[in-house]
């Protein structure tokens, strides 16, 4: 019989990119998978792609109220009925709000768990220790800390945040760092030569003013007409109206005829393809933020990989770790984007030079290839598991 693992997230698994490339890659080495997720506004358009040995299911969710809670304990039921009747190996849990239900199926006989974090809550008692109060946070924080410690593997995209896990949580094994990089088979043919007149920028994601900020629309405004930019993803509950007001902020600048909203595209390889039309990607961080999650994005950000797997030139913010890893080694140019003139300057340097731009891109391209996807990247993590079930 093929071993059998369970993914977990009370969130749209679609909505993370790892969780399809390892997957992929499980079931490439005859492992039978099945998902069970969750449905949210923002993220309900995306979806992986059919494969014949993995299975999605997705049950909607209470936005708020006593009926979010009752939703998660309908949620955690669903999962164990399915856990006792599929009767998986391993369990992959990947989001903070699916630890308590990961802790409680890792008392059942045979049951090894994965608990893989895209996010870390740590971040929550730095930036909302009233919300501490929650009788459900406090839950959450609680499980997470035991299932940390009780997983057989702990999973993380970053470093310094692995670091952090196993300092809060006081996890005596390793912490795997994996980055959020594609699959091999999924890096473009290398690029032809570009119109030197334009110049198409490219951000997809979820779409909010730390990452993709209001000052590229300003400095989409300080260049010549040739140069375009195409958006796609989504906006988070936090910040919904966001795309209306940067749509509203070009029009004032007499430039929306150069701003393009896609919306969510799926499956990935479509997202892909609508990256491949472009020249540069964008991956903007701020500065300063007490959110660890934008702190410790290097390796955690699967933009930068994605755009680097289609040939494309980056711009990412001038931070001392962005900037060794991406354009140091030439992969792509720095600016900060707080401000819109330094943004539009490593673009306009981009449309005057488009042979080294396309040098840079093609460098990426290669650098994925060899060593930055996703083959590579969890090959350790494979090998645990196919051990674990010996």
């Amino acid at each position: 019989m093929m071993p059998r693992v369970l993914y977990v997230q009370y969130t749209n698994p679609a909505a993370y990119p790892c969780l399809e490339h390892s997957s992929i890659i499980l079931a490439h080495n005859k492992w039978q998978v099945t998902f069970l997720g969750a449905d949210t506004p923002a993220t309900v358009a995306l979806d992986f792609p059919s494969h014949q040995q993995i299975d999605v299911h997705r049950i909607a969710i209470s936005p708020k109220g006593w009926r979010q809670k009752l939703a998660y304990l309908r949620f955690g039921l669903w999962v164990l009925y399915w856990t006792v009747r599929w009767r998986p190996q391993w369990i992959y849990a990947s989001d903070a709000l699916s630890c308590p239900i990961a802790l409680a199926l890792s008392f059942l006989p045979g049951i090894r768990v994965v608990y893989h974090e895209h996010d870390s809550p740590s971040a929550v008692k730095a930036t909302a220790s009233h919300n501490l109060k929650s009788r459900s946070l406090r839950c959450m924080l609680w499980a997470r800390k035991r299932l940390a410690r009780k997983a057989a593997l702990c999973v993380l995209p970053n470093r310094r945040r692995a670091r952090s896990l196993t300092t809060a949580t006081d996890r005596s094994s390793t912490v795997l760092c994996v980055w959020n990089c594609p699959r091999r088979d999924e890096v473009m043919a290398p690029r032809a030569s570009s119109n030197p007149d334009t110049l198409l920028a490219f951000y997809h994601g979820s779409i909010v003013p730390p990452r993709l900020p209001i000052t590229v629309v300003h400095a989409l405004a300080m260049l010549p007409s040739g140069v375009r930019l195409l958006v796609a993803g989504y906006e988070t509950a936090g910040h919904t109206g966001y795309v209306k007001h940067l749509e509203q902020e070009a029009r004032r600048l007499g430039i929306a005829d150069r701003l393009e909203f896609l919306g969510p595209i799926s499956p990935r390889k479509d997202l892909l393809n609508q990256c491949a039309r472009a020249d540069v990607g964008l991956a903007l961080m701020p500065h300063h933020s007490r959110d660890m999650n934008l702190r410790y994005m290097v390796g955690a950000s699967n933009k930068p990989f994605d755009y680097m797997a289609c040939g494309l030139a980056l711009l990412v913010s001038d931070i001392a770790d962005w900037r060794t890893m991406y354009a140091e080694p030439g992969y792509g140019l720095t600016c900060d984007p707080e401000d819109p003139s330094t943004i539009a300057a490593a673009l306009h340097w981009l449309l005057q030079h488009p042979a080294e731009m396309r040098k840079m891109g093609e460098a990426g391209r290669q650098k994925i290839i060899a060593e930055w996807n996703y083959d590579q990247q969890f090959a350790p993590v494979y090998e645990r598991m196919a051990k674990g079930l010996v």
